[in-house]
């Protein structure tokens, strides 16, 4: 009877979410790993950052915003069907550009450019944190090594995207005189960019997993992409709100003026 037990919890275990269930699973994850329950985004939506605080977020994530594409590349290099190679160049263009479209890199130099900070500097990427470069290198590395499903589905952060940056957007407007909409010109593009490429992987995911190891292997690949995220607004919040700076990394004008939450 024993062995007949441990026979079924096998069996059960093995036993593929449907759909619903896996995105259930999926959605789950989000809720409560994705980084708009980060301290550091509270922050910057409720106009508690003052604006070097809100540069450092910038000049932070940009090392981020730039690796999309080379994330992406590698990945297109190990796609062997046509059609995913023409789906999903579209997200490099998204964010290298095209004709008609600057992109979402020159989009983020809109930003940096608002907030006074020199482009030549940004793009060295010489001031981001360590942490930020770890977590960012991390992705890609994950991206390039794992399998393809595992690659692709990390991507599914961008379920939890378009919420953020609408928070991201009206909060920040609301709250800083040193941000306009041309500034928030990326997230405002993302919105529906990040909504129908979300919809995609969504699809590519409840369509190609087979197995119930293939389908937690899915869930752990959004569990990195989380963990990537978070590491970066964790390194900010220890950074520019506690005031341990690192060696090397972006200091700003008003480095003495802050590092209280309450202020």
């Amino acid at each position: 009877m024993k062995n007949l037990a441990l026979n079924t919890t096998t069996e059960e275990h093995q036993t593929p979410w449907t759909n619903e269930q896996f995105e259930n699973e999926l959605r789950k994850i989000g809720k409560k790993r994705y980084h708009d329950n980060c301290k550091f985004h509270h922050l910057l939506h409720s106009g508690k950052l003052n604006k070097g605080q809100v540069q450092a977020w910038a000049i932070n994530r940009y090392y981020y915003q730039i690796n999309i594409s080379i994330k992406d590349s590698a990945l297109m290099s190990r796609i062997t069907d046509p059609s995913l190679r023409r789906i999903w160049i579209k997200r490099i263009l998204d964010h290298d550009g095209r004709k008609g479209d600057e992109g979402g890199i020159e989009r983020w130099y809109k930003l940096t450019d608002g907030l006074s900070l020199d482009r030549d500097y940004v793009k060295s990427t010489k001031g981001i944190l360590p942490a930020t470069r770890f977590a960012v290198d991390a992705y890609v590395t994950f991206v390039r090594e794992k399998s393809l499903l595992e690659g692709v589905t990390s991507s599914l952060t961008e379920l939890f995207a378009p919420k953020i940056h609408k928070e991201r957007i009206v909060g920040m407007l609301e709250n800083y005189d040193f941000i306009n909409d041309i500034t928030m010109a990326y997230f405002k593009k993302r919105v529906d960019q990040a909504t129908d490429d979300a919809d995609f992987v969504l699809n590519y995911a409840l369509q190609n997993c087979k197995t119930r190891s293939e389908q937690e292997n899915v869930c752990n690949a959004l569990k990195f992409k989380t963990d990537v995220l978070w590491v970066m607004q964790d390194a900010l919040y220890h950074s520019y709100i506690n005031g341990h700076v690192p060696p090397g990394a972006f200091i700003p004008e008003d480095f003495n003026d802050r590092y209280t939450e309450n202020n």
